[in-house]
């Protein structure tokens, strides 16, 4: 096994973790309610009364988020690159999207606000999504 260490971003993987962490841990405890994106976004298919402003104050806010950090961090930051044409992205935003309804729940709703509430269904969600993901990335790597 080689380790790309261009690639290799420890320090700034953890700083991202501990942001979420931190935000997930903020937002339940100001809002009381779970810091899952599908569930943001899916609150506003049929939103209740007062609901939409802060779900689409916090969609903004993630839009926006990387474009402030290239301006204050631009060393640290650099355009993914994706192999992949439209209709492959637009396939795969739509498998995400109904595997997050599917599942009830994204990744982020799951991995780290449903297992910090040691939710056995969260727990579930997590290692099914995890394990799948190793093995496609073993499929890809070492199999095709």
């Amino acid at each position: 096994m080689n380790i790309d260490w261009t690639h290799f971003t420890p320090w700034l993987s953890l700083g991202g973790g501990l942001l979420l962490g931190l935000a997930s841990a903020l937002f339940i405890l100001v809002n009381g309610r779970i810091l899952g994106i599908s569930g943001i976004v899916g609150g506003l298919i049929s939103p209740l009364k007062g609901d939409v402003g802060w779900r689409i104050s916090f969609l903004l806010g993630m839009a926006a988020a990387p474009l402030v950090a290239s301006f204050v961090f631009p060393q640290l930051l650099s355009a993914p690159r994706i192999d992949a044409g439209l209709i492959a992205l637009v396939a795969a935003g739509l498998l995400v999207g109904f595997g997050t309804r599917l599942g009830s729940g994204c990744t982020s709703g799951h991995g780290v606000c449903g297992l910090s509430r040691l939710s056995p269904r969260s727990l579930v969600s997590t290692l099914t999504f995890m394990g799948l993901g190793f093995t496609v990335v073993y499929i890809a790597r070492h199999l095709i």
